[in-house]
């Protein structure tokens, strides 16, 4: 086996930062399927979908284990390079290599063979490569077509080794999926594929001379891996839906892992993405020639329930946003004397943690106010769907850098002891994050439940017999997609000990006053004032 190469100590150094940054930045990030990554020595093309900049990067470094591979080489644009600034040190400084692109050059030619060459010396050392290969990243629910660079660069290399016909190197696919990309204290899933295994004697047809039909096709398989482990979506609209078919179906919160979570709301997505095309296009173009009329013509019904469907669960969404009432309070309906009794509990633990949070929020206030300014500003350069997929990365950039000027100004400030205050600062500033996310979300408790209030009997009434309705048609769904019959049984028990899920009662409640993490009630969570369940206009 080939050895790799030797990983510099600034790797481990940004590797470290990376990760303190994403912790604090994100509530949970769960990573699936890490032991399907190639050890260090056998050559790896690392791929993933590109929806949040620079932040799809430093998951991927963290994601990948240290015991697996000692370095994964990035790829970025150049123009991210040689400028003074913290991000182009961060990407220099992890030893990515710039790739040109013909957008950042007014549309004239590029020449990457150089890197290119670089690239393939480095996977011949058994080295793992890290590209993006939509290209650019966006703010759109999609995965646009992928470029067929790593398909030709996979190409090349097994070329130039075809005197070695046992020469394997592997396209590992990886699937990104943020509940919220851009907010605080969100979560993450990364789920790693089975690897893509290519050698000159089992591969000939990627041997130059090569078909471009072969690279598409290869290509072709990529895209499609990846987007079977994420949100792959044509509009956010579907995205709130299925998310909300998905809560409906299985409102099991954090008892479901945040896999299988994102999973059954890529079924329900799948499903609604057949209303997105016309039920005319989709019969003569989604059939076969051999289908009969009476097929065309189920199909056809299938689809136009669907897009009922659809509609219906926008329509029940819309009607919760307006009441600002959660699915689960119409599901399991209280008292009034109960909601007054848990109003009056929920709002005196809000101000009791929000008390003994008070000296660790006068540290996080420069913090807040440094990254609120920042993200402001770089928010009126250019439309949604240009700039709010670096949201993510700004927050944390600006995050790191004022929460390091923090940390040295208070052991300046208390320089006679400062060997205590370089414990005691972080330490406080972790638990009021903690003790705040807690007091947030008994915020949000007592607001729902004071809107609740306001609603009236006959207005919760009719709501109810809307959602009795839906629900039973979201379960017939649901078995015809071939999802569980019982989800309360089955998604409780599948699945192992994932970072912030909850099994039972008593570990939901022990769990509430973990020191590592919140426990959370629900995947959607952010630590926002209000529930995030709507996205962006089109």
């Amino acid at each position: 086996m080939l050895e790799g190469t030797r990983t510099p100590w600034s790797y481990f150094l940004i590797r470290l930062l990376f990760k303190f940054a994403l912790k604090i930045f994100y509530g949970t990030i769960v990573v699936e399927n890490a032991d399907y990554v190639p050890k260090t020595g056998e050559p790896c093309v690392v791929c993933a979908n590109h929806s949040n900049s620079l932040t799809d990067a430093l998951l991927l470094v963290t994601s990948v284990p240290q015991r697996r591979r000692n370095m994964l080489r990035l790829t970025a644009k150049s123009t991210q390079f040689g400028k003074k600034t913290f991000t182009s040190w961060l990407i220099e400084s992890a030893g990515t290599v710039p790739i040109k692109r013909r957008k950042d050059f007014g549309g004239q030619a590029v020449d990457n063979v150089m890197v290119m060459g670089h690239l393939m010396d480095a996977l011949e050392l058994g080295d793992a490569v890290c590209f993006f290969p939509e290209g650019a990243s966006r703010f759109h629910p999609t995965i646009a077509p992928l470029k067929t660079g790593v398909a030709r660069l996979v190409s090349d290399v097994l070329s130039r080794n075809r005197h070695n016909p046992d020469f394997e190197i592997s396209i590992l696919n990886c699937s990104i999926t943020y509940m919220h990309r851009q907010h605080w204290r969100s979560d993450v899933l990364v789920t790693f594929h089975p690897p893509m295994r290519f050698t000159p004697k089992n591969n000939p047809e990627l041997l130059d001379p090569v078909e471009y039909g072969d690279i598409r096709m290869l290509t072709a398989r990529m895209h499609q891996q990846i987007s079977s482990g994420t949100l792959d979506s044509p509009s956010w609209d579907l995205v709130r839906t299925s998310k909300l078919a998905a809560r409906m179906y299985a409102p099991l919160g954090t008892r479901m892992s945040l896999g299988d979570y994102v999973r059954v709301a890529r079924t329900f997505l799948d499903a609604f993405k057949l209303t997105a095309v016309t039920a005319n296009r989709d019969a003569n173009g989604s059939t076969t020639a051999s289908s009969s009329e009476s097929e065309k013509t189920e199909m056809r019904v299938e689809i136009q329930e669907l897009g009922k469907l659809r509609q219906d669960l926008k329509a029940y969404q819309d009607a919760l946003s307006k009441w600002g009432v959660k699915d689960d309070r119409i599901r399991i309906p209280l008292s009034r004397s109960t909601i007054l009794r848990r109003i009056f509990i929920r709002l005196s633990w809000t101000l009791f943690l929000g008390l003994i949070s008070i000296p660790g929020l006068v540290l996080w206030c420069p913090i807040f106010i440094t990254t609120y300014i920042a993200v402001r500003n770089f928010k009126k350069t250019g439309p949604i769907w240009d700039t709010w997929d670096e949201i993510a990365q700004y927050k944390l950039v600006y995050g790191l850098i004022s929460g390091l000027c923090v940390y040295f100004g208070t052991i300046l400030v208390t320089l006679p002891i400062a060997p205590i205050t370089a414990v005691v600062v972080p330490m406080v500033m972790w638990m009021a994050l903690r003790w705040m996310e807690d007091a947030v979300s008994a915020f949000r408790a007592v607001a729902a439940l004071a809107r609740l209030l306001l609603v009236r009997d006959r207005t919760l009434a009719e709501i109810g017999a809307v959602r009795k309705d839906l629900y039973e048609r979201v379960t017939k769904l649901a078995e015809r997609l071939g999802l569980p019959q019982d989800p309360e049984r089955s998604f409780s028990e599948s699945g192992g000990r994932e970072k912030g899920r909850v099994r039972g009662r008593w570990e939901s409640r022990a769990k509430y006053f973990s020191i590592r993490r919140r426990r959370k009630r629900d995947w959607n969570e952010t630590l926002r004032l209000y529930d995030q369940v709507d996205y962006p206009e089109e």
